[in-house]
Formats: structure tokens, sequence, C-alpha cells
């Protein structure tokens, strides 16, 4: 565990924090929020790439030496390849010569890495030896897969170091936490934590609405920056991605009102059960060095769960793009035919982690007429609307620009809607209507999403609509699946047909 050097060299007033979060360059200079780069991601790229030259290795030593393909040739090699290709990551596993510790100090491991793989080799000579078919394999090449192999994966495991290395010393590899509590509690996770460095959480700062001598302007030299409401914009300003609850279970009704204030945000959250008299099974807790930790809330989209979404949204995005270019130059001109003024609206619009993002649609209202903060929802038959407008805005066919918002980063194929800033429903804006609406923006928002499939797409004039179509979102964020964006997407040309509250 460290600390963030640049914030625990600063204690700032809660005036301060908020005059810091409303300047995001400022923000940036005094948090240094550097993009989160998941171990689980890079451990595991790591070790798919070794698994695969293992026996890379193997076969292109084969080919090169023996460069025999004949059929007697191929069953003599494959058994020995499969043995050594399966039992030497298969006890590298076991070892724990795939975790990010093996790779971030190499050498340090080198010598049970020798003594797996020489042991593997020495199982295989053994073998030939006592079978009495060693005549038939090459011993050039069995010494060669031996020697060259272990060198070569030594050599990559070193310059692979140097790449991790340089990302954990950035930060990049290390999740940024803040303590939400401070005063004693906080005081002994923080030497919970100090005497267990090897864990990948760097503490950047504590919450506490408390003010008094309970919760005191430092512990252990980390500064408490501002309070529980405060954190929240905090968090949305600069990268955080764990919030560490440190209040007792016993607080309950300050518990409640902390969660409510912070599970809009798109981090994990972990309830510290260090100083909880009640304790659970072992496997109810997950820990962070020696502190137990009971989780609360995971972010979404994390990991490789992460990634399979970027390459979703990239992939089908620029096949959409290719297939849709007709249609979307058809669309184009008519909407130029129809009405002066440009063929696209653009509009600023809440996106991931409540970000201000501009979205791109079809214009479908006069250009004297238009609203980009959609002040008033476009009614039946309303007047601001062109005639190409309510053709393409009831088909939905005014959104297809979205998908350079996709390739572009902004959205996601599927996801919660965008909403305009000041959307509203019976003359009240979203977020005043629906207790917990921020907590829709924990991922990207999308073209479509399970909302729109079920029905809630179109005009959301009152409570009911957009308490529903939050509470899509919200399911959808909880169950996220590849299989599930899928459905979505099968599902979307067909309720498009559903025009009823579309117009």
């Amino acid at each position: 565990m460290r600390y963030s050097s640049d914030v625990a060299a600063k204690v700032i007033t809660s005036e301060a924090l908020l005059k810091l979060t409303r300047n995001s360059q400022d923000a940036k200079s005094f948090t240094k929020p550097t993009s989160l780069i998941s171990r689980e991601v890079v451990a595991g790229s790591a070790r798919l790439f070794e698994i695969m030259f293992i026996g890379l290795s193997g076969a292109g030593v084969w080919a090169a030496y023996i460069a025999d393909f004949s059929a007697q040739s191929i069953l003599l090699f494959l058994p020995v390849f499969v043995f050594i290709s399966i039992s030497l990551p298969l006890l590298m596993q076991i070892n724990g010569l795939f975790d990010m510790n093996a790779y971030l100090r190499p050498f340090s491991h080198a010598s049970k890495l020798a003594l797996i793989w020489a042991s593997v080799f020495a199982v295989v000579l053994s073998f030939l030896f006592f079978s009495k078919v060693g005549e038939s394999y090459s011993r050039l090449w069995i010494g060669s897969w031996a020697v060259g192999g272990f060198l070569s994966l030594m050599w990559q495991r070193f310059l692979f170091s140097l790449v991790i290395n340089r990302l954990n010393t950035a930060g990049q590899l290390d999740r940024r936490a803040v303590l939400v509590g401070g005063g004693k509690p906080a005081d002994d996770i923080l030497a919970s934590l100090e005497a267990t460095p090897a864990n990948d959480v760097t503490i950047i700062g504590i919450f506490d609405d408390r003010g008094d001598d309970r919760s005191p302007s430092q512990v252990r030299g980390l500064p408490k920056l501002g309070s529980v409401d405060e954190l929240v914009e905090f968090a949305r300003q600069t990268r955080v991605d764990m919030l560490i609850v440190t209040l007792p279970l016993v607080a309950e009704n300050r518990l409640l009102q902390v969660m409510k204030n912070l599970w809009v945000l798109p981090v994990d959250i972990r309830l510290s059960a260090y100083s909880q008299k009640l304790r659970y099974k072992s496997r109810a807790y997950s820990y962070l060095g020696n502190v137990p930790m009971l989780d609360v809330l995971d972010k979404p989209l994390s990991g490789w769960n992460a990634i399979l979404k970027v390459l979703e949204d990239k992939i089908i995005a620029s096949i959409a793009v290719v297939l849709l270019l007709p249609i979307m130059g058809l669309i184009a001109l008519a909407v130029k035919l129809d009405s002066r003024g440009p063929v696209l609206f653009k509009q600023k619009r809440y996106g991931f982690n409540n970000e201000l993002i501009e979205v791109y649609k079809f214009r479908s209202m006069y250009v004297d007429q238009s609203d980009a903060t959609a002040s008033k929802l476009v009614t039946r038959d309303d007047p601001r609307v062109t005639r190409v407008g309510r053709f393409i805005r009831k088909t939905s066919l005014d959104e297809l620009p979205q998908v350079f918002n996709v390739l572009k980063g902004d959205l996601s194929l599927v996801g919660p809607r965008p909403h305009a800033t000041h959307a509203k429903a019976q003359n009240h804006l979203y977020y005043d209507v629906v207790d917990g609406y921020f907590a829709r923006h924990r991922v990207k928002p999308g073209i479509t999403g399970w909302a729109q499939i079920n029905g809630w797409r179109g005009e959301t004039d009152t409570k009911e609509k957009i308490e529903r179509r939050v509470e899509h979102d919200l399911f959808y964020i909880e169950n996220w699946s590849l299989l599930f964006d899928l459905y979505i997407m099968a599902r979307t040309p067909f309720s498009l047909v559903e025009t009823e509250n579309a117009y």
C-alpha cells in the first residue's frame, strides 16, 4: 500500500476542493488521473502469450531442425510436444509464476522457473530413455527447446517487467482509493495496509462529514479532503477506483445515508470489516492485504468485460458504418431538401460518470426552433418538427449518426440512453424525479438499450415513464453480458415497430 504523494503533501478545505473539482485542469494536475489498467488483464495477457510461446517455440525448433512432415514423424513429435506444452504452463500456474509479482520481479522467481522447466524436460528424457525409444527422437530438438526456450522466456519476462514496472510507477496498475470515514477506524486500516505493502491500492485521501476531534484533518499524514457529499463531485472530476467505507455496521442510519450518496459512482465500494466484532465465514470477505472487506458494489464492466465491450463496440460499429452509409446519405439528402440548415444536430448529453458528451443526430426540427438542452420535450404533432423529421424520429433513423459517437468512444452500441441536460418529466428534471437517477451513468450510454426494446422509448412526460426507464437501465448494468448485448441489438429493429411514444 502506498499514499499518493501529490495528495498527501496538501491539506485543502472543502471550499478549495469544490473550486478544484469545478476546474478539471486543476483536478488533473492535483491527482494525476492516469487511466487504470487492470492487473487481471495484464497478467492474463502475459500468461496467454507465454503459453502460446512455449508451444510455438517447440514447434518452431522442430520445424527448423527436423523439417520432416511425414505422418510417422508427426506421430513421434506430437506426444512429447503436447506433454511439455501442457505440463509447463500447469506447473507454472500452480507455483504462482503467472502472478503479477512474478512478472514485476522476474529474476527473483528465475530459480523456481528453472527448476520447473528442467523437471519437465527431465521427465521427458527419462521416459524416452527407459522406454528405449530415445533413438527415434532428435536430441538436438529437445535440447534446443529446453535451453533456448528457457533463455528466451526469461528474456521476454525481463522486457515485460520493464514495461509493467513503468506502468506501476505511474500508478496505472494500482487502484486509487479513498477512505470514507476518518479517525481511529481509518488509522487502524492504514496501519494494517502499511504492514502489507504488496497490494494494488493507493490511498489518496479521506472524506468524512465529521469536523470535530473524532475526525482530525490528517490521519498518518493522509489528508481529509472534504465531506461525503463533496466526494461524489471529487470522484467525477478525478480518477477514483475504490471507496473504502470505515463506518461500523452498528451505525446503520449513517451507513445507509452514505451508501445512498455513493452508489451512483462507477467505482468499487468496500465496507471495512477490520474492527467489526461480528464475523462472517471467510468466503464472505475479500482482502486488501490483511484487511477484510465486505463487497458492497463492484464497478461495472471492469477487467476483461471492459475489453469485450470495447471490442464489441468497435467491431460492430465499424461494420455498421459501412453498411449504413448509403441509407445515411439518403436521409441526409432528405433533411437538406426538406428545410434549410445543417444536416446534423449536435446536442450535449450526460455520458459516463456524468460527463458531458456531444451526441450526433440527423436534424429533425426547424433550425430556428431547435432545443439543444431539451428543456421542452417533443410532443405529438409538435410544430417544431419538420416533415422528414417526423418520419426519422418515429423510426429512430435520426439516431444513426451515433455510430460515429461509438467509434469516437463517447457511446456504446448498447447501454442506457443518454439524456439531454435539461430533460424533464412533469416539469421536473429527471434527477429530481428519480432517486439514484445518476446510477445509470455508471457505464457508457448506448444507442439502444434494455429499456428501449421493452417499450420505454420516446417521450418521458410522466414520472412513471422515467422511473421505468431507469429501472430497466439499472437492471441492464447489473446483469451485463456479451450475449445480453447481442440479444438487445437483435431485438432493436423489431422494437422500432412500436412507435406509440415516439414522435
